[in-house]
């Protein structure tokens, strides 16, 4: 089946693939792969290969005899036949080509990466579909949507495949190879960095918009003008769930712009939380500030605020309880919703403040120190106090005297080093 007939006397050719690789014909499939790899990247320029005019050519041709050579070798059934009948049999065998896979395929799987001549590998046997990109769109949603659950719509444009030409662009549905990427749809640019260093970048070609066709301006659709994809109006509803978080997203599979041989992206609501004039909210946990009237805070209070979702609970201290400043209380089960659970609830917490009055006259200080407790006995007697000396409080603006306080110092420290550089001129001129 295999080989020449014995009256051609045609040298066997079984050794040229391992002189390729460097390997004897001893050599493990692991010897074999180091061998390939290393070979694969022996002249690239960013290794520093000094071959910067003719890469391409030499590169091309060079990596088109390791891939085949590494191809037949690391198939233990291709290098067999091989080593018993050479090349001309493992053609005849398998067909020609020592199998017919692209060398660039071989070079993309083995370094798990792109080929270096851009294209998605080069391949020839059709384009693997992309996936397009996601939507993102911010939703503003307030505290009680988040509260109580509500529907939002938001209007798009979005591209859709042209209906009149499927797709192609062209009313035959005929188009041509781009000459300028020859159909990858990619460009690669070599940029010379200095003596014997360039560096290769890939990108988009300009001409067909890294499609890799182009199509005929007679031939073009009337409706898409070419471009296969249209512009459509396109309304979404969104879900808002109770308890949903501030940044969580709202997904619509697969909703995004289409486009030829490629996989639609997501349609993305990433809810925006507004602020609330009353409520704050921690997690599940909602908090509110309450102010009380000294009064109230020592005798007793009540109070029924509006809820997120227009409920009125009544909130009311104990008998006798007092409330101090900047105090806090719970109720439970009457915070935010949990996600997903929505029967089960956070706590609601409530920051008292107490709003003392500005003064008391005597009368009311006397009315006011029979009802509370007794004040404690001094300890010091009225001689001893005589001889104490005695100070004045004023009201301050903390803030602001800390304020002046450090530009009071930033001005002293300043002052003081403008000193210490001019009295050091001076002596300096006196000594002269």
């Amino acid at each position: 089946m295999f080989g020449k007939s014995s009256e051609e006397e045609t040298p066997l050719d079984n050794t040229k693939y391992y002189e390729i690789l460097g390997v004897p014909k001893t050599a493990s499939q692991d010897d074999v792969k180091k061998a390939y790899k290393k070979a694969a990247i022996k002249n690239h320029p960013d290794k520093g290969g000094d071959q910067e005019k003719v890469f391409f050519i030499n590169y091309t041709f060079n990596f088109q005899k390791v891939a085949q050579a590494y191809e037949v070798l690391n198939d233990p059934e291709k290098r067999e036949i091989y080593d018993q009948h050479g090349e001309d049999a493992l053609n005849e065998g398998m067909g020609g080509g020592g199998g017919g896979h692209d060398p660039f395929d071989i070079f993309q799987s083995f370094f798990g990466g792109s080929s270096p001549f851009g294209g998605g590998g080069g391949s020839s046997r059709g384009r693997r579909q992309r996936r397009g990109e996601d939507v993102v769109h911010p939703l503003k949603v307030s505290l009680e949507d988040l509260y109580n659950r509500t529907s939002k719509k938001l209007s798009l444009s979005r591209n859709v495949i042209c209906s009149k030409c499927k797709g192609k662009g062209s009313k035959s549905g005929a188009s041509m190879t781009c000459g300028g990427c020859q159909g990858t749809g990619m460009k690669v640019s070599i940029r010379h960095l200095g003596p014997s260093m360039i560096q290769q970048m890939q990108h988009p070609c300009n001409q067909c918009k890294g499609t890799g066709e182009t199509i005929n301006d007679k031939d073009r659709c009337t409706r898409c003008k070419g471009e296969k994809v249209v512009q459509e109006k396109k309304v979404l509803e969104g879900h808002v769930e109770k308890g949903m978080q501030n940044g969580q997203k709202i997904t619509f599979p697969e909703a995004a712009d289409e486009a030829p041989d490629t996989i639609m992206g997501n349609i993305v609501f990433v809810l925006q939380q507004k602020e609330h004039p009353k409520f704050k909210r921690k997690g599940d946990d909602l908090f509110v500030e309450q102010t009380l009237s000294s009064t109230k805070a020592l005798c007793g209070f009540q109070f029924v605020p509006t809820h997120l979702d227009k409920r009125q609970p009544l909130i009311k201290s104990q008998p006798g309880e007092v409330v101090k400043p900047d105090q806090f209380k719970a109720i439970n089960d009457e915070g935010m919703p949990m996600y997903q659970r929505p029967f089960m609830k956070g706590k609601l917490y409530i920051h008292f403040t107490v709003d003392f009055p500005d003064s008391l006259s005597p009368e009311q200080c006397n009315a006011l120190e029979a009802l509370l407790p007794p004040k404690p006995s001094t300890q010091m007697t009225d001689m001893e106090l005589d001889e104490c000396e005695e100070t004045t409080l004023h009201d301050v603006n903390i803030e602001e005297e800390m304020r002046r306080k450090q530009q009071q110092a930033a001005q002293e420290a300043y002052d003081e080093d403008e000193d210490m550089h001019g009295g050091g001129q001076r002596v300096e001129c006196a000594q002269q």
